[in-house]
């Protein structure tokens, strides 16, 4: 398939600009794999679509407040970085711009607390910095640091929190598990006192989520590699849910990532720790997953074909039409959509 084959017109007053208060009070598209049909409700319905013995499968990544902004020591100059990976302790993979300005052996001061050299410069125009640190890093990074919205979001966000899951605990994304936004806790312990399962994985975002494919032909796209972990506890419930008969439901394209993984992988969910670029797209077949919550993502991107994969190529393009029909939030601060 191409890539044009997953475009869709969006006007841009539908791309959702802030968070909806309360969380839960946003829009649920409701969507049937098998004959497409969509039905639209309000999320905190959610446990209408649910049963005992169901396993809701969450990441809790939790996002760095990544985007920091350091003045160079020489010139003055400021210059933007977003970290992206944590090589050890002090030293990270970051993306700086205007990169020109971030030269190896440059210097950059972001707080009284916090400064950095740049110690190489890669192939792909990422930087290694080496952070000098007065104090816990991260306790300072939470001071100095911003979350790093997606650039479709041109609204400051007032509460960095409404960018981060209630359930959010293991440090170390780019971007939240968006589809994870629209529960509260009173909403997950609702659910759990039906009977239905919530287990948690781990997946750490990373900026490629929002790379665009740029290549034709989908199948020459080359996805990015995210780090994941599933512990013995999930692994136990998502095996025993299946035996059970009972349905998986992934929250988020990020925790279908993560299943999907492992299983394709090892041949079965355990416990684990590993590496993904998997790419998901129609004609995949999949292992574990049942169900799937998800937002409204952007037109032609690696996230749609996910979706295309699960519901069907055709069933998602008109899903979307109707979205645009009924005025949906779009993308990380949008509405909801619940496929089984």
């Amino acid at each position: 398939m191409r890539k044009s084959d997953f475009f869709y017109h969006l006007p841009e007053e539908l791309i959702a600009q802030t968070p909806i208060e309360p969380r839960d009070s946003s829009r649920l598209m409701t969507f049937a794999r098998s004959g497409g049909e969509v039905g639209h409700t309000v999320f905190n319905q959610l446990d209408n679509f649910l049963k005992a013995g169901d396993t809701l499968v969450l990441n809790n990544t939790r996002v760095l407040p990544a985007r920091i902004f350091g003045t160079r020591r020489d010139t003055g100059a400021v210059v933007e970085f977003v970290l992206l990976k944590q090589k050890s302790t002090l030293v990270w993979e970051c993306i700086a711009g205007p990169g020109k300005k971030a030269k190896t052996g440059t210097s950059f001061v972001f707080s009284d607390d916090l400064s950095a050299n740049v110690i190489d410069v890669l192939p792909d125009g990422n930087r290694i910095i080496e952070f000098t640190c007065n104090g816990e890093f991260f306790s300072v990074l939470e001071k100095v640091g911003q979350m790093p919205l997606p650039h479709y979001i041109k609204e400051k966000l007032q509460n960095n929190e409404r960018y981060q899951t209630v359930y959010s605990k293991e440090l170390g994304s780019a971007a939240a598990p968006t589809a994870g936004l629209h529960f509260t806790k009173e909403m997950l312990e609702r659910l759990s006192a039906k009977g239905i399962n919530i287990a948690y994985v781990t997946l750490h975002v990373g900026l490629g989520t929002f790379r665009p494919v740029k290549v034709d032909e989908i199948t020459d796209h080359k996805m990015h590699s995210e780090h994941y972990c599933i512990s013995e506890e999930t692994a136990k419930v998502i095996n025993e849910t299946k035996k059970n008969g009972g349905r998986v439901i992934c929250v988020g394209t990020t925790s279908c990532r993560t299943l999907e993984s492992a299983a394709t992988k090892f041949g079965e969910i355990k416990e684990c720790s590993d590496d993904t670029d998997i790419f998901i797209y129609p004609g995949y077949e999949f292992k574990v997953m049942d169900g799937l919550i998800t937002n409204f993502h952007l037109p032609e991107s690696t996230l749609i074909m996910l979706v295309s994969a699960f519901a069907g190529y055709e069933n998602t393009m008109n899903a979307y039409k109707k979205a645009v029909d009924e005025k949906y939030r779009f993308f990380s601060f949008g509405d909801a959509m619940l496929i089984l």
